[in-house]
């Protein structure tokens, strides 16, 4: 009998720590960037390349305070479950779907990462592998997949259960929402989704399903195609032929020496389904009704980097790859929603047991075609279109009770609304209510109702962050009437303007707020626009005189380091390090600026000792490879200086040749030293 039920997870993990105080001015670098694309794709499928993308994560705040001290941590966590099936979401981390469980078979279907490790590779920074991720509105690893969301019990027409997933996803400001069910007696995990768009334009859209699954030799991933795009992160998008690519076949993950993504071009009209199959033919297949048309391959890779990378993520011996689902054909691209659009689709989820001597032939079509009449079996297209009408009764039925809260921003925005007169965002299946609103909404919500922000001395933190132009202009309108005229509402405006593109009133606008008051947060938002306006001189004095007010501030310290580096003065942060708190002054990321304004100055035996003391990047992110290029380095001037060599490429070549970096200061994902990751 099918059953919704609130419990816990318990695994050994880091602590994800507080959220960066500072507001997230500077963009994270992005390994699916701007993406070159071969003149051989077709026009059809390159138009929205690019389309849609940002540059930062503002409202939100980086999530960067984890640490990898793993102790005994639980997780809230619902269970949706039938006879044959147990799923487990974790709602206080995106409501992943961490495991799915085949009861008969006592088989779990996903990789079910033994821990919980953040790492640096979503929007926000932390991010952990593992289970189903849900990633919506802007490309990349999404705001919420360490962030806790709403749910709540919705009862079907027919009386079933249902888990209800939800947010308000504040960069493309639109509500999201997830119906998870298991009907009775069904072998597959039915999820239905929805993304409503509720302005008058039309807007950016991307969504896809990160899907972890167990790597391991003899795997096989198949989908209905003979065509993909290949993006290998050290080159362009091109079109290759699947299985057989450069002379392997690459339906095996551990045929793939390099970390690579497939974006597989599955016909349009086709069935679009995805399944990673064992030696045995037994695995895990995902499919979905049309509008969800993208899937991909994502593997780390069996060289060295991708090794380390996948040890870093979680533990030896555990490796994982990644298949997906997604709107688009490709993860660098969004696509454009109509004003009032709702998109929805049924994804499912769920075992597959094919013949493996078909699975594994050397015939591809008669292979993904075996597995495909397998999938008729078990969920007939027509039932899964079906069920899929079913499901738009119940998707604006509202809940029975919530299970579980979310941010507050959904609520402040349905308040604002209400007082301004707009329509609402969302409808009574979404509840938003005022139980979820907290220390960071409170100051905005006195905004709304008396029209000032309220004061915070200059050493608090500044509180959340609203770039919404609506907010805005409230904001600008209460400060021109004298109303709470304070360095935090300039402080604020400031955040506001030059996210808008607004350079120079920002820049009125932070000095305006220091004119006020002093205070790290201005002093630290004119160093990153001295920093936009490639002044670094002027970027360093700031950050300098910043990181003096709060020198346990690590975010704000690592900033000021690269800004002394970057204005070629090692020495002087050499010279602030012993001032510093310890805790900040042993920090991964500090000692690594450490060492490279080390090897600026030419002391190599400090360079040595910090890269063999077993220093540990915390936030190494996604396509980094600060480690390695600091051991090369050091073996560049050294090597130079013992022979009176020139510093030149055919040194540095003779050094990745014959210097090979320790396993592990190894995270290079490809044969250049700027390559990407998942």
């Amino acid at each position: 009998m099918s059953d919704v039920s609130i419990g816990e997870w318990t695994m050994p993990g880091g602590a994800l720590g507080p959220e960066n105080p500072l507001p997230p001015l500077q963009p994270q670098r992005d390994v699916h960037g701007e993406v070159a694309a071969d003149a051989s794709i077709p026009e059809e499928d390159r138009r929205y390349l690019g389309y849609g993308r940002v540059s930062g994560c503002l409202p939100y705040s980086l999530q960067d305070g984890y640490d990898r001290k793993r102790e005994p941590r639980a997780f809230r966590a619902a269970v949706v479950e039938n006879e044959v099936l147990r799923a487990t979401f974790l709602l206080d981390l995106g409501g992943r779907l961490w495991s799915l469980v085949h009861k008969p078979l006592g088989r779990e279907l996903l990789y079910a990462n033994p821990v919980f490790q953040p790492g640096n590779l979503a929007v926000r920074n932390a991010w952990f592998s593992g289970g189903v991720e849900w990633n919506v509105g802007i490309p990349g690893h999404g705001p919420f997949t360490c962030s806790p969301v709403f749910a709540a019990r919705v009862r079907a027409a027919d009386g079933s259960p249902v888990l209800r997933l939800y947010e308000w996803e504040r960069i493309r400001q639109v509500p999201y929402q997830m119906d998870a069910y298991l009907p009775d007696g069904s072998p597959m995990l039915l999820v239905r989704v929805r993304i409503a768009n509720p302005h008058r334009s039309e807007i950016p859209m991307y969504w896809w399903s990160n899907i972890a699954a167990c790597e391991e030799p003899g795997l096989r991933v198949l989908t209905p195609t003979d065509t993909a795009y290949q993006f290998g992160y050290s080159a362009g998008m091109a079109p290759v032929p699947i299985p057989i690519c450069d002379g392997r076949d690459v339906t095996y993950p551990c045929n793939l020496e390099r970390s690579t993504d497939f974006f597989y071009r599955i016909p349009d009209g086709r069935r679009p389904w995805i399944a990673a199959l064992d030696g045995d033919g037994r695995g895990l297949i995902q499919t979905s009704t049309a509008r969800l048309r993208g899937r991909k391959l994502f593997v780390w890779g069996m060289g060295p980097g991708g090794r380390r990378w996948q040890e870093f993520l979680s533990v030896p011996e555990r490796p994982y790859i990644e298949i997906q689902a997604g709107l688009a054909r490709t993860q660098s691209e969004c696509l454009p929603m109509p004003g009032g659009a709702k998109w929805s689709w049924l994804e499912a989820y769920g075992a597959m047991e094919a013949d493996p001597a078909v699975v594994h032939g050397a015939d591809w079509e008669r292979a993904w075609g075996h597995v495909a009449e397998r999938l008729e079996e078990m969920l007939p297209l027509e039932e899964q279109e079906a069920e899929y009408e079913r499901g738009a009764a119940t998707a604006d039925r509202r809940p029975r009770d919530i299970l579980h809260r979310g941010s507050g921003w959904g609520a402040l925005e349905r308040l604002r609304r209400e007082r301004v007169g707009e329509a609402p965002f969302c409808s009574a299946a979404l509840p938003f209510d005022d139980a979820s609103l907290g220390e960071e909404q409170a100051g905005w919500a006195a905004l709304l109702v008396e029209e000032a922000l309220p004061q915070r001395p200059a050493d608090a933190a500044p509180g959340g962050w609203l770039v919404q132009a609506e907010w805005r202009h409230l904001l600008e309108k209460a400060v021109a009437r004298g109303r709470g005229a304070h360095w935090l509402s300039w402080l604020h405006l400031g955040v506001m303007r030059y996210h808008a593109g607004e350079a120079e009133g920002a820049r009125e606008a932070w000095e305006r707020s220091l004119a006020l008051e002093r205070s790290t947060w201005a002093l630290r938002s004119l160093a990153v626009l001295a920093r936009h306006e490639q002044a670094p001189e002027r970027a360093a004095d700031l950050w300098l005189e910043a990181a003096g007010m709060a020198p346990g501030l690590l975010p704000l310290i690592v900033e000021c380091g690269q800004a002394l580096l970057e204005a070629n003065r090692p020495q002087a942060w050499l010279d602030l390090l012993p001032g510093l708190p310890e805790a900040v002054r042993d920090a991964g990321r500090v000692r690594v600026l450490e060492g490279r304004a080390a090897l600026a100055v030419g002391k190599l035996e400090a360079v040595e000792a910090i890269l063999s003391g077993g220093v540990v990047l915390t936030d190494l992110r996604e396509g980094e490879v600060a480690l390695s290029d600091l051991w090369f380095g050091m073996h560049e001037r050294r090597l130079a200086a013992e022979e009176g060599a020139p510093l030149d490429d055919a040194l540095r070549e003779r050094v990745r040749r014959e210097f090979p970096p320790p396993r592990h200061l190894d995270f290079r994902m490809s044969a250049t030293t700027s390559e990407g990751g998942e």
